[in-house]
């Protein structure tokens, strides 16, 4: 608790049964592992449950999305049958992996729970009957334009990656669907990172919310070790990457590059040589990025090759290992990628490749998080057994 600063007293609950929660959900939850609260679980739930407005961050791996999604169903009346919960993320993928979690807690209810997302095909009547709709911003602003989201009977709404959310593009939409909204509709915001302006931005329009912060310097998930590997050039990285799959074995890994050329140059050169390799970006269609990751997650395919579409919310459980063979474009993206490893207190691994020109970035990010990437250890088959 010392490396969280909370604006409210709120009472730390170490056991989901100390919690005001509905015996359904409580069984909800035990159904789908979790035996106890993380740590942002033992003290982010019940203030949104208590009504008030929430701003908390939450290290990616902790468990962010199951605090948010217990709230939720603990809110719905059941009386009511139609909209009272919007929860919204930038991605469909996110989207996706939320409307699975909070569906899989919420099976002993009888909540109705639904997908308004892109690249499905959607019910009207499914929609207006939906008392917590899951979705982004366009295709559920497009819904609530149309009438078939009654915002009238709006308790929560729920904004996940926040930081993302609230920069040009997003931010329009998100403000249009707070307007339509009724004025006693409580907002609730999530992010892993929360850099100073967005907060600011944030607490101009939220009334009094409890604030559940990360120290910056406590970001970076204790369970991962980070290292990198320095190169003198770009033409250096694909031997490399080659020469690292030779000596260290690992159930799955995730490696990011800059853009989406290279991801699929990348993709083709390591299936010519035989490598279990999958691929995501974001010009797929929605039906191929789905299919993608239901192979992955199944493990039929250990390494996915993709662009930062992939950098937030995705919880792949056998994930170990990321390797930035690009280096991401902005500091904050950093966190989201290597917290794809080492998810809920397990073992992870980030590797950097590091080009001459890279070298004072990676000096930044490290000071940017108050944290060591230390040079690739020689035994490294070794370390990572």
């Amino acid at each position: 608790m010392n490396n969280i600063k909370i604006t409210s007293n709120y009472e730390k609950y170490e056991r989901f049964e100390d919690m005001k929660l509905h015996p359904n959900i409580l069984k909800g939850i035990f159904a789908y592992g979790w035996e106890k609260p993380s740590k942002i679980q033992e003290i982010g739930i019940m203030p949104v449950i208590d009504g008030r407005n929430c701003i908390i961050q939450a290290q990616s791996g902790t468990g962010k999305t199951g605090t948010f999604s217990i709230s939720c169903l603990n809110l719905i009346d059941p009386n009511i049958k139609s909209c009272q919960i919007i929860i919204i993320s930038p991605t469909r993928e996110i989207a996706e992996q939320t409307l699975n979690v909070i569906s899989r807690i919420g099976t002993y209810t009888n909540i109705n729970i639904y997908g308004v997302i892109g690249g499905k095909r959607l019910e009207t009547y499914s929609i207006s009957n939906a008392q917590i709709i899951v979705g982004t911003p366009g295709r559920i602003f497009d819904q609530i334009k149309r009438n078939n989201i009654d915002t009238s009977t709006l308790k929560l709404f729920v904004i996940d990656e926040a930081d993302i959310m609230f920069q040009k593009g997003f931010k329009e939409q998100i403000t249009s669907i707070i307007e339509y909204s009724n004025e006693n509709c409580q907002i609730s915001l999530y992010s892993a990172t929360l850099p100073k302006d967005i907060l600011e931005m944030i607490t101009k329009f939220i009334k009094d919310p409890v604030q559940i912060l990360v120290k910056k310097e406590q970001l970076t998930l204790e369970g991962i070790k980070q290292w990198y590997v320095g190169l003198s050039a770009e033409e250096d990285k694909y031997e490399t990457l080659k020469d690292l799959y030779g000596h260290v074995g690992v159930g799955q890994s995730i490696i990011y590059c800059s853009y989406k050329r290279k991801v699929e140059w990348l993709k083709d050169n390591l299936i010519d040589e035989n490598y279990p390799v999958a691929y995501i970006h974001g010009e797929m269609s929605q039906e191929m990025r789905d299919d993608v990751m239901k192979d992955f997650r199944a493990g039929n395919s250990r390494i996915l090759i993709t662009t930062d579409l992939l950098a937030r919310g995705i919880d792949v459980h056998q994930v170990s290992l990321v390797i930035n063979y690009d280096l991401p474009n902005d500091k904050e993206s950093y966190i989201h990628r290597i917290g794809r490893s080492g998810r809920y207190g397990r073992k992870g691994y980030a590797i950097n490749f590091v080009t001459t020109q890279d070298s004072q970035y990676i000096k930044d990010i490290e000071k940017f998080y108050n944290t060591c990437i230390e040079p690739l250890p020689a035994n490294i088959k070794e370390v990572m057994s």
